[in-house]
């Protein structure tokens, strides 16, 4: 691979909450091989003229298969559509900025290979193999009268899969994790797109979700549960859970507890901005509406709660389907609680941790991938810019690759 340096770069610097003086950075081989570095006399010269360059966008909540908001038409697709329907929502993803994405229900290791060995141009994906959810739990899509056992099993367009009892629950972990899941997902309580389970139920016994933390620790990994009530959470951090989603129903006890116990909260409101702006005429029905505003209300007050506590947060969006286009009003949400610091460290450093790929991923640091976008703007002056990839990213490298870069960039080649 071509040895790149990129000079005159502005770069993040989160403990200062300021860009760093211009400086160069060089690629080699997919990885970064200086920061402040004298330029090697044979690299090639990519002048970024004082832009910033910081690390690629980490979305640590995601699911490449939901296609459509219609979640059943999704599951009912042939695995072939929905592989190909996924790699667009890939590459759009890649668009915006997010060079590793977490999913958290659907995708499998055949997504993952595609990116590696270069047929799908789109973020490097960590899986969980399909969410976890007991017989009417939140993936539980069936209608109340339909019977059917699990009409929709393990197809690749399907996020969550039916599994009751701690035996099953065993055996489905154990089944995931040896074909390529890196953490387990639960279905933990309610949820906004289920037709049958109301926002504040409790989902699996403690014996099943201790089932399911002890296979993801045997395999040195963690359980990541859907939870929005604040009893839901309290027990999944008592019973070893380790990333809690959503949180939007969360007190402060809770969130104290939670960040004693060294877990990470993965807040997802514009989620349910989008839903507010579109579910209804997206097919949503009416109990389902209802429960948006239940949660949506609370989000702005969650991030408040978690942040004092000090609760680690990663940025997620868990945008589904016709609502992938609002993406970057998370950013927009997040500034009216957070610090552009706070946001940059989520959709980064945090974001890592929970892909387990610290130090790897989320810094520009000598050893760690080439994963980088380059911003015309301070993030710092005004974060939301992260989110107006149209207007302010320039380029996208991806593993020391020029994956993206747009008419407006500003930097000069050499």
């Amino acid at each position: 691979m071509t040895l790149i340096a990129f000079t005159n770069a502005r770069l993040p610097d989160l403990e200062a909450e300021t860009l760093t003086e211009p400086t160069a950075v060089t690629v080699d081989g997919g990885r970064i091989v200086g920061v402040g570095r004298p330029v090697p006399a044979d690299a090639r010269v990519i002048d970024l003229a004082g832009q910033t360059l910081m690390p690629g966008l980490i979305d640590s909540h995601f699911h490449v298969v939901a296609h459509s908001l219609n979640l059943w038409a999704n599951a009912i697709a042939p695995d072939s559509l929905a592989a190909f329907r996924a790699a667009a929502v890939m590459e759009e993803l890649l668009d915006r900025g997010f060079t590793t994405v977490r999913d958290l229900g659907g995708a499998d290791l055949g997504l993952v290979r595609a990116v590696e060995d270069g047929y799908i141009d789109g973020p490097d994906l960590v899986i969980c193999g399909k969410g976890l959810s007991m017989t009417g739990g939140h993936t539980d899509l069936r209608e109340r009268t339909d019977v059917r056992p699990d009409a929709l099993g393990w197809r690749l367009g399907n996020m969550g899969v039916l599994v009751d009892g701690v035996d099953n629950v065993r055996a489905t972990c154990r089944k995931m994790l040896k074909e390529g899941a890196r953490f387990i997902k639960v279905m933990a309580n309610g949820g906004v797109s289920s037709p049958n389970d109301p926002i504040d139920s409790i989902q699996y016994s403690d014996d099943e979700i201790r089932a399911m933390v002890e296979e993801a620790r045997n395999a040195n990994t963690y359980v990541s549960a859907h939870v929005y009530h604040d009893a839901a959470i309290r027990r999944c951090v008592e019973l070893g859970v380790h990333s809690l989603e959503h949180c939007n129903l969360i007190t402060p006890e809770t969130a104290r507890r939670a960040a004693d116990a060294g877990c990470i909260a993965v807040p997802t409101l514009v989620a349910y901005e989008g839903l507010k702006l579109e579910g209804a005429a997206l097919g949503l029905g009416a109990s389902e509406q209802a429960k948006i505003d239940v949660v949506r209300d609370r989000g702005l007050e969650s991030l408040a709660i978690m942040r004092d506590a000090g609760l680690p947060m990663a940025f997620g969006t868990d945008l589904l389907g016709e609502l992938r286009k609002y993406g970057g009003m998370e950013f927009d949400l997040l500034a009216k609680v957070l610090t552009p610091a706070q946001i940059i460290e989520s959709a980064t450093i945090v974001g890592a941790r929970l892909c387990g790929l610290e130090g790897k991923i989320g810094v520009i640091a000598e050893g760690a991938r080439a994963d980088m976008i380059v911003v015309d703007g301070d993030p710092f002056a005004d974060v939301t810019i992260l989110g107006k990839p149209e207007k302010h990213l320039t380029r996208v490298i991806k593993g020391g690759r020029i994956a993206r870069e747009t008419d407006h960039a500003g930097g000069k080649s050499a």
